[in-house]
């Protein structure tokens, strides 16, 4: 299996000099396993397995490799295994929360270079979710591309285009249909030898079909959609990666109900530059938006220049970012504690042997 194909580059090579006298080979996590991983390296695809020492000093779950990721891993071909003993830095990375009541990172993929943000047109179309995509993709390192599916389900393209238009400032949008082929050949554009595309959308918005149709064979299941309520059926049931034919890496991924945001603080005036260019021509530096005067957002809402749904999901995003982030400091600072509390007690426990 050859490195490059896999998207193996000089950044990679330079980071991998750390592990060159450790007998340790270059991987790449194709899929993973709960604890287990797929590797894809030069020997082929092995099982990998993390050493104690990645488990031990890990303090969350961005230390544990995840599907993208370039790992230094002692490999055993002839057993169908290898050892994973560090992670490559990442030049990208998508994070959400993980969905339920804890405050858990998922890390949905890494090392991406283009992920296209896929969403159906039809009446489960959604701009406030294409926000959250937006703003995930900008803070992953990675270019957005937006994909709107199922262009033969949607009488008026245009009037979603334009709408898409307002809040996706300079972002590439193409409309496509998988099942006519529509629109296909503007996204092989971005999908070539050595390329990470990453697919990512909420549940049924064709992202299996679309990769099928990129890849150029049935290597991903799919269902049809729902006639009562237009949308498709949950069929990724885990991230993986996919070396194709003519060259280039997609990843596609799971169907996404629940899309909460993990980081995004430095993406947030990019995705949002329309209100914070209102806001920076308030009268006060302090402007809460609210009743002051001299606001010029709360101006544009009453004009239309800017709408009111817009402005309220981006002070949403704003609140929600700044609760995880408190969030992650306090859940950061107790992992460190018990990490050398219990180092601690190992080494009490040596002293008395």
């Amino acid at each position: 299996m050859n490195l490059k194909s896999l998207g193996w580059n000089q950044t990679f090579e330079e980071s991998f000099k750390t592990y060159e006298n450790q007998d340790l080979v270059p991987g790449r996590i194709s899929v993973e396993h709960k604890g287990l991983y797929s590797v894809l390296t030069e020997h082929g695809e092995l099982l990998g397995e993390i050493t104690g020492k990645i488990r031990f000093n890990a303090t969350g779950r961005h230390d544990f490799p995840a599907v993208g990721d370039w790992v230094a891993v002692q490999a055993i071909p002839q057993e169908g295994k290898a050892y994973v003993h560090g992670i490559l830095p990442r030049k990208s990375k998508f994070s959400r929360k993980a969905a339920g009541l804890t405050t858990d990172e998922q890390i949905v993929a890494t090392n991406v270079d283009t992920v296209f943000l896929v969403n159906a047109l039809n009446q489960d179309f959604n701009l406030r979710r294409l926000e959250r995509y937006l703003l995930m993709a900008w803070e992953s390192g990675a270019t957005p591309v937006i994909v709107l599916s199922k262009a033969d389900l949607c009488d008026d393209v245009q009037t979603i285009l334009d709408e898409v238009e307002t809040i996706a400032f300079g972002v590439p949008t193409f409309a496509v249909s998988a099942e006519t082929g529509f629109g296909l050949e503007d996204l092989a554009t971005y999908i070539s030898e050595g390329e990470t595309v990453a697919l990512l959308g909420s549940s049924g918005v064709g992202k299996s079909t679309l990769a099928n149709k990129l890849f150029g064979s049935e290597v991903l299941k799919t269902n049809v959609i729902r006639e009562e309520d237009g949308k498709g059926k949950h069929t990724t049931t885990h991230r993986e990666l996919l070396v194709l034919d003519r060259g280039g890496i997609l990843i596609d991924t799971p169907g996404m109900r629940e899309l909460q945001l993990w980081e995004g603080d430095s993406s947030l005036s990019q995705s949002f530059q329309d209100v914070e260019g209102y806001a920076e021509l308030c009268r006060f530096r302090d402007c809460t938006h609210q009743n002051e005067p001299g606001c010029k957002v709360q101006e544009a809402i009453e004009t239309g220049e800017l709408k009111k749904d817009r402005y309220n999901s981006y002070v949403k995003l704003q609140r929600e970012l700044a609760y995880f982030a408190r969030k992650e400091d306090q859940k950061l600072a107790n992992a460190e504690r018990a990490k050398w509390k219990k180092l601690a007690g190992d080494r009490t426990r040596v002293h008395r042997k």
